[in-house]
């Protein structure tokens, strides 16, 4: 049976989520938007609600003051670096930054998931809502998880969704094991010496070295995502020297993006790029130098609770598409999943809907009400 999500309600939550969309705040600073997010939950009836978890962070506690099992739903709060071009009313106000991944939206849905259980309180065990800054940059869940207000949390259950262009709007997207891909940054430094272009023997010029980076690690590809092994190394920066057609090139950098279905594979991976990079020193006599950034673990869904989001989406009587094999982008969600069983599922925003992080994009507010019920009844199938 489908909680009711009424016309008011429904209306309150588009204006709090255009409000949201008009005033982004980026990975880290998204001090006025977890602002307003605790300002809606006062209105709502609240166990307990912790602010400033692992930065930005907000936790909400529905309490039904009995033994039982305890979950946990999350959303995200930053937006990204990216100029908007649209022209609605609820654009971007803020030069450079917009909400393109749809976060507002992820975070309206939490708040309206508040206003129904402020009625339907659960009957036994807890419900958290979990606002979660910087996913974005891959730092908000670490932050989060290494908070010791966290920390004493520990749901049986923790469960997220992603909105998804390019499906039916309101299509539940599923998969057991790797929903998303296990991702990680590289900065790799190489550290030569400066010469006159004339005189290079004089200087050590990094550029066969990165050549030799750059070709050995793209042979540890294997870009076939229906393959249990597949591995994608992705160039995303090179730098080399300076326009000065005197100089001969002391220094270089490259940026590299990895990815793999799971963190087993990611490992592997990880030894297989950095002896490349080590073997590239070697042959060059060339010092080099990487760090990692920005790491995504993979979400590993649980058996369990991907059958719970199935028998919730058809007792609302939602289409569901199980995928075949995981998205290839990141989400810092795959932490949680790492330690607590759960899930993440996608809801489609639109086979027309521009792709995610791209500057026309925008949360589609029709998915709203299904969103919202679909995490009630999750919760009412754990909690019952």
């Amino acid at each position: 049976m489908k909680p009711m999500i009424n016309i008011e309600l429904l209306k309150e939550l588009i204006t709090f989520r255009k409000m949201l969309h008009a005033n982004p705040e980026v990975s880290g600073k998204e001090y006025n938007t977890a602002k307003s997010v605790a300002e809606f939950l006062k209105t709502c009836a609240i166990t307990n609600v912790t602010e400033n978890i692992g930065g930005t962070g907000i936790v909400a506690e529905f309490d039904s003051g009995k033994p039982g099992k305890s979950v946990m739903f999350r959303a995200e709060l930053d937006a990204l670096p990216i100029q908007e071009i649209n022209t609605f009313v609820h654009k971007s106000t803020i030069d450079g930054v917009s909400h393109k991944c749809g976060h507002d939206g992820h975070a309206t849905v939490l708040l309206g998931l508040a206003r129904i259980l402020s009625d339907q309180k659960p009957k036994t065990g807890k419900i958290y809502l979990l606002f979660q800054p910087a996913e974005e940059d891959g730092e908000g869940a670490k932050a989060v998880f290494a908070d010791p207000k966290f920390e004493a949390l520990k749901p049986d259950y923790i469960f997220a969704f992603h909105n998804l262009p390019a499906y039916p709007l309101n299509q539940i997207v599923v998969k057991h094991k790797s929903f998303t891909a296990a991702v990680k940054s590289i900065i790799i430094k190489i550290n030569g010496k400066t010469a006159h272009a004339a005189e290079p023997e004089n200087g050590l010029n990094p550029a066969l070295a990165i050549a030799e980076i750059l070709q050995e690690s793209a042979k540890l590809s294997n870009n076939d995502t229906n393959r249990n092994d597949f591995t994608l190394i992705t160039p995303i920066h090179i730098e080399m020297g300076e326009i000065a057609y005197g100089i001969s090139a002391g220094h270089g950098e490259i940026r590299l993006t990895i990815r793999t279905w799971n963190e087993e594979t990611m490992e592997k991976l990880t030894a297989d790029l950095t002896n490349c990079i080590d073997k590239a020193a070697k042959n060059h006599q060339i010092p080099i130098t990487y760090s990692w950034t920005q790491e995504f673990y993979a979400n590993q869904n649980d058996d369990i609770a991907v059958s719970l989001i199935k028998e919730a989406a058809t007792n609302l009587s939602l289409d569901i598409f199980e995928r075949k094999f995981p998205f290839k982008w990141g989400e810092d969600f795959g932490l949680f999943t790492q330690h607590f069983k759960g899930a993440m599922f996608g809801i489609g925003s639109g086979e027309k809907s521009p792709s995610l992080h791209n500057p026309d994009y925008d949360f589609p507010d029709e998915i709203l009400p299904n969103a919202i019920q679909l995490f009630h009844q999750i919760s009412l199938r754990i909690l019952s």
